[in-house]
């Protein structure tokens, strides 16, 4: 129990950069080949798209909640906002490399429109649980957007006062998400692009508040 109990309070903690897990030497290899719609998971990307990084608990789930998306041109898994390079997924899970788990979403923004994907962002998980989401507990399943523009950025921030008001009369708590710009996006193994098309019964612990957001 002790010890159970120890590795949840660590894997639930930032670590500091001297703490963290060293750098691996080379990035995952993936198949560059989305396995719904066929596009390239792997930039450079058609001169008219535009990316973003959601992190809304397991990967799995948030990533089949964009694809699915009318817009969106491709999607992939991967870890961002951390400390160590070229991370494993066991390196993410241990809590020792900073990283949460997030969705490169590429979107065509003539056919769809950012604030058309914060509001799936939002109403996908539950923002105020800081380092978990519902029974996934740790740093890889903290809230996050990391954005590629100013005005991703300003669509961010606004739309996350808003919610917070609607959330608030609700009685929910704070919303604990990073709003940052872009961070450095490493791809997850191959097996965890598109999960749950691969396994459509596969485990998808995404859940909401059940609150639109405007």
């Amino acid at each position: 129990m002790i010890d159970s109990m120890f590795a949840f309070l660590k894997s639930a903690r930032m670590p500091e950069p001297g703490q963290a897990l060293p750098d691996r030497d080379r990035p995952v290899e993936v198949v560059d080949r989305h396995f719904v719609n066929g596009n390239p998971i792997k930039g450079p990307f058609p001169s008219r798209m535009e990316t973003a990084l959601f992190g809304l608990g397991c990967f799995w789930g948030a990533e089949r909640k964009f694809w699915q998306l009318e817009g969106v041109y491709t999607t992939a898994v991967g870890y961002a906002g951390g400390i160590t390079r070229h991370p494993s997924y066991q390196d993410v899970c241990s809590g020792q490399s900073g990283h949460t788990e997030v969705v490169l979403v590429v979107y065509d923004p003539e056919l769809i429109g950012f604030e058309s994907l914060l509001r799936v962002f939002w109403e996908s998980h539950d923002p105020t649980q800081g380092m978990r989401q519902g029974n996934d507990m740790g740093t890889q399943y903290r809230s996050a957007i990391y954005t590629t523009s100013e005005a991703q950025a300003q669509a961010a921030a606004d739309s996350l006062n808003r919610y917070q008001e609607t959330l608030a009369k609700s009685g929910y708590g704070t919303i604990t998400t990073e709003i940052e710009p872009e961070r450095e996006f490493f791809y997850a193994e191959d097996y965890h692009q598109q999960y749950l098309a691969k396994n459509p019964n596969g485990y998808c612990g995404l859940g909401g508040t059940g609150i639109p957001c405007n």
